[in-house]
């Protein structure tokens, strides 16, 4: 009789999915998506459940370990736990099928966050897209050859590294030469595929340094209830200005 041979076996992946394929946790995780802390009311009212409802979605995914919660106060706010989530999340929605739109409310919103948003900590949307776009064409980010020099698949992410007008232009973003030298374990350039564009945006150190720097400047403004990210008149001057890239 053969011994059972010690260790973990192969990765339990309907498992994993299952966490996703209710649709009162799955329009919770796309809530959070875009890097926020919220409670657990308007968690509720965005996945369109009772607040009891919602508290049970929730602690489910907390033990699943999909879910962070913060206590400020009296109130409890909820996050994803990583960045590795908000990735599955952005990944099934370049999967799935899209839902009709049955209200103006709904289309509104959905053309918003088509537009620009966030995607957990850096900018997503069509928005992400023409940004990192003009980065590559003025060579604040140059193509690197792959390590065993195969061909890119369209959907492989892409290979890059910091360009020679990498420094110049994204201090001209409000990134500066330190975070772009930081020895941190964090990859400074990282990529994703979005789901509305079905192109590549920009993730990593860098996206999120620079939907911070941004946001900071003014330049952008995030929506308070929604991942939806809106160019202020200043930032359309300055986008125009240093990337040629018009957000009429």
């Amino acid at each position: 009789m053969c011994a059972t041979p010690a260790g973990p076996g192969e990765p339990d992946i309907a498992h994993a999915a299952n966490w996703f394929a209710d649709p009162t946790r799955s329009r919770i995780l796309t809530a959070l998506a875009g890097g926020r802390a919220l409670p657990a009311g308007q968690l509720a009212a965005e996945a369109g459940v009772t607040a009891q409802a919602a508290s049970a979605q929730l602690a489910r995914l907390r033990e699943a370990g999909l879910l962070a919660v913060e206590q400020s106060g009296r109130h409890r706010y909820y996050r994803l736990a990583s960045a590795q989530v908000a990735a599955v999340i952005e990944a099934l929605a370049g999967m799935a099928p899209l839902q009709p739109v049955r209200s103006l409310r709904q289309g509104n919103r959905s053309a918003a966050l088509r537009a620009a948003r966030t995607c957990y900590d850096h900018l997503a949307g069509r928005l992400g897209v023409e940004v990192t776009r003009a980065l590559v064409d003025r060579g604040a980010l140059i193509t690197a050859d792959r390590p065993d020099g195969t061909a890119h698949l369209p959907s492989d992410p892409p290979a890059h590294r910091l360009g020679p007008r990498g420094p110049q232009l994204l201090a001209a973003l409000g990134v500066s030469d330190d975070v772009l030298t930081a020895a941190v374990r964090r990859p400074l350039l990282r990529f994703c595929l979005d789901w509305s564009e079905q192109r590549h945006h920009l993730a990593g150190r860098l996206g999120a340094e620079l939907l911070t720097a941004m946001t900071a400047s003014g330049w952008l403004e995030q929506s308070p209830r929604q991942r939806a990210v809106r160019v202020t008149p200043a930032g359309a001057a300055h986008l125009q200005a240093v990337l040629g890239l018009s957000t009429a």
